[in-house]
């Protein structure tokens, strides 16, 4: 298992942590089987999406801020139940398939952490299972 640390400078946004998620499939010496990213935090997320055009993440905040979840009254009293919805809508892990030492990610895709309580230092696991 490797950990990492994320530190996020808005309350929400996406980073991208594709090459930390690399570097632990290559310190766990993974060849071939399966790479889990998670996200042990209530208010954040894990999301594989494209890479390339930085206006992708850009949109999917506008679309989660599209549903309007900061207008609803919420019975949790720290005032951050927005924050936990969008973290149960995108989800705390990912897994990403590893063949021959590699992450098998698509042409456009990256793996994305995902602040929607920010800014705060948030942690990373990985873990590879395989040979």
């Amino acid at each position: 298992m490797i950990t990492f640390q994320v530190q996020t400078t808005r309350k929400e946004e996406f980073i991208d942590i594709t090459a930390r998620v690399a570097d632990a499939v290559v310190k766990e010496n993974v060849k071939s089987g399966l790479c889990c990213v998670y996200i042990p935090h209530t208010t954040a997320a894990v999301t594989i999406n494209e890479n390339a055009d930085p206006a992708v993440q850009k949109d999917i905040l506008a679309g989660l801020q599209h549903l309007k979840l900061e207008s609803l009254h919420y019975a949790h009293m720290e005032g951050n139940s927005p924050a936990h919805i969008k973290s149960s809508i995108i989800g705390c892990w990912a897994i990403v398939i590893v063949e021959k030492g590699r992450l098998q990610l698509g042409t456009w895709q990256g793996i994305y952490f995902c602040e929607f309580d920010g800014p705060r230092t948030r942690t990373g696991i990985v873990q590879c299972v395989g040979t």
